[in-house]
């Protein structure tokens, strides 16, 4: 749709069903590229707000917000300025100083998942069997499979509570997900 509409900004929140703010954003970096992202999100902690705006989003506005801020973030937005609110801006304040470590040293640095690894994982997360996903996505349930396994190696899960705990300390899903439809 935004390929089609050319819109000069878009306000897009973080956790919406099936594909993510966070995906989303990687997207229309391709799809719509000269259309600018405004984050409008509740999550408004550190590590959202570093991955958006490494994939491209120029402002992040929290709900709680006022009004006038939402407003002047797409103002910015509009004409290409960055835009944080107010408590991001504190926090970022806080926060360690450019250039130390972004990965701690028993995690290690995991290649990022892929735009199909992240759609099957919001998927997961939201309740959908591999069926389901392959239906959805419009590939085979075997790829569903391949995926999923791929996903779990590179977060070093082991099974689908995993892989839903960290949908949701990433802000792919919220805690308030309905069951998906039968």
């Amino acid at each position: 749709m935004a390929a089609a509409l050319d819109p000069d900004v878009i306000v897009m929140d973080i956790a919406m069903p099936e594909l993510n703010g966070i995906e989303a954003t990687r997207q229309l970096q391709n799809t719509a590229p000269r259309s600018r992202v405004l984050i409008l999100s509740g999550h408004g902690e550190i590590q959202y707000v570093d991955r958006l705006v490494a994939l491209g989003a120029l402002g992040f506005v929290l709900k709680q917000a006022p009004v006038s801020e939402l407003l002047a973030g797409i103002r910015a937005t509009h004409l290409g300025r960055a835009f944080l609110s107010a408590a991001i801006r504190m926090r970022v304040a806080v926060t360690p100083a450019e250039g130390a470590p972004q990965c701690e040293a028993q995690s290690g640095c995991a290649r990022p998942p892929t735009v199909r690894e992240a759609e099957v994982l919001q998927l997961v997360a939201e309740g959908y069997g591999n069926k389901g996903i392959a239906v959805r996505l419009g590939i085979s349930i075997k790829t569903v499979e391949k995926h999923r396994s791929s996903l779990m190696k590179k977060l070093d899960l082991h099974d689908v509570a995993s892989l839903v705990r960290y949908a949701l300390s990433e802000g792919i899903i919220e805690g308030t997900v309905q069951a998906p439809p039968r």
